[in-house]
């Protein structure tokens, strides 16, 4: 699984953020407990004050130091008894003033050895969504807000099957690849249809739920991203340029790209080749990929070099769109 740099560092940036929130309330509760009862700081002081009594005994005395730490350590544990009484007459939890970590697995630090912690995983999970969102509303695209109704079940002309059959099929190919990535049939998809048909709703629905499964996932325009390409190559030595470069390297590396509306984009030769390094280099990498274009295959191969064009066809399975134009059905039905 390939991380994303910047939406790791925002997240391992809110999980320090939130536990230093949990430092402070648990530090304004101990003030708070105090305060009510004088008690449980001087029991506090006391346990505190007992551990260096311990290393003192130890350093002060030549003889065995056993029975006065037994002496010590009983005194502690009726400190503890006291302490725990004292907190559940007041309806606290025994421990309410000991620092444990929310996390027990790695202590609050989000990291095991070298593997990522499940507690940043799900914060991870939650950045990446948001990262996602400042380009889709992927808080209500999703598959179980798709509807079938907007197509239709009468015979479309040339075609063996009515859109609604071919929308079933197509739902459940985009629905399984994104609940099963990484391990499903199909490693990349090429969506492609007329506008209005649903294509960029989907492909926000398999971004979706494949971020919130912890991959890292990219969405953005063709145009957008080729543009990015051409920046971080003309302007190197400029900020624009840096950012540029950081972009281009995420689409490259990033567990599951989706480039939407391809054929949007100029046409020129610097995009063209931008496209093909794109493509192969993920292909090369085996990188999954999500591809939507109001292009057919026949476009693509008019529209792209050789390169690109067998690429697509040999490596992507297509997933045809038709039917009739849901955004302008909406603005019948007012």
């Amino acid at each position: 699984m390939a991380y994303d740099a910047q939406v790791l560092r925002r997240a391992s940036a809110r999980l320090k953020q939130q536990n230093a929130q949990r430092q402070q309330q648990r530090e304004e509760l101990r003030e708070r407990l105090f305060t009510e009862t004088p008690e449980l700081r001087d029991i506090d002081r006391q346990l505190k004050g007992t551990i260096l009594d311990i290393v003192g005994s130890a350093l002060r005395t030549g003889r065995d130091p056993g029975p006065a730490l037994q002496v010590i350590r009983d005194k502690n544990m009726d400190l503890q008894q006291r302490q725990a009484q004292l907190l559940q007459e007041m309806g606290y939890p025994a421990d309410a003033l000991d620092e444990l970590p929310a996390c027990p697995k790695c202590g609050d630090t989000g990291w095991v050895g070298a593997q990522m912690c499940d507690c940043l995983k799900i914060v991870y999970a939650q950045e990446q969504v948001k990262e996602l969102s400042k380009l889709l509303n992927v808080g209500e695209q999703s598959f179980d807000q798709f509807s079938l109704d907007w197509y239709s079940p009468l015979p479309w002309p040339g075609e063996s099957i009515s859109p609604r059959e071919n929308m079933e099929l197509v739902y459940e190919v985009c629905l399984n690849y994104a609940q099963k990535f990484g391990k499903f049939f199909f490693q990349n998809l090429f969506l492609t249809g007329d506008p209005g048909l649903g294509k960029t709703f989907l492909s926000a629905c398999i971004a979706r739920t494949v971020a919130e499964n912890g991959f890292s996932v990219v969405y953005d325009t063709a145009s957008t991203i080729l543009t990015q390409f051409e920046e971080g190559k003309f302007a190197r030595d400029t900020e624009e340029g840096r950012q540029a470069r950081e972009e281009t390297n995420r689409y490259l590396h990033c567990d599951l790209l989706i480039l939407d509306d391809l054929g949007s984009e100029a046409r020129t030769p610097f995009f063209q080749s931008a496209l093909y390094t794109l493509v192969n280099t993920r292909l090369v990498e085996g990188r999954a990929t999500v591809i939507s274009s109001n292009l057919s295959m026949e476009g693509i191969r008019n529209r792209y070099s050789g390169q690109v064009a067998s690429r697509l066809e040999g490596e992507y399975q297509t997933l045809r769109f038709y039917g009739e134009d849901i955004r302008l059905q909406r603005k019948q039905r007012g």
